[in-house]
């Protein structure tokens, strides 16, 4: 069964892995790019539930898109001038 995820219950990112079923590759990318917050307590991330219910809140969606159709535009306008 699956536990619900606390917004004020600190998780290991091994329990945020196993909420948001992704591997532990894509893990250390999301901790390092900051796209999930995390903080180190005695040299292990520690993440709040908070955070972990950001990623899978639908705004956070919205807004994702945004910034990469954002993105694509700069990019493409950057192309076009070459």
């Amino acid at each position: 069964m699956v536990e619900e995820i606390k917004s004020n219950k600190v998780y290991t990112p091994k329990e945020a892995r196993d909420f948001l079923k992704v591997s532990e590759s894509t893990m250390k990318r999301m901790l390092k790019s900051g796209i999930i917050k995390a903080y180190k307590v005695s040299g292990q991330h520690r993440i709040w539930g908070d955070e972990i219910l950001r990623l899978v809140s639908p705004k956070l969606e919205s807004r994702v898109y945004k910034a990469y159709k954002d993105f694509r535009t700069k990019t493409k306008n950057i192309i076009e001038k070459w």
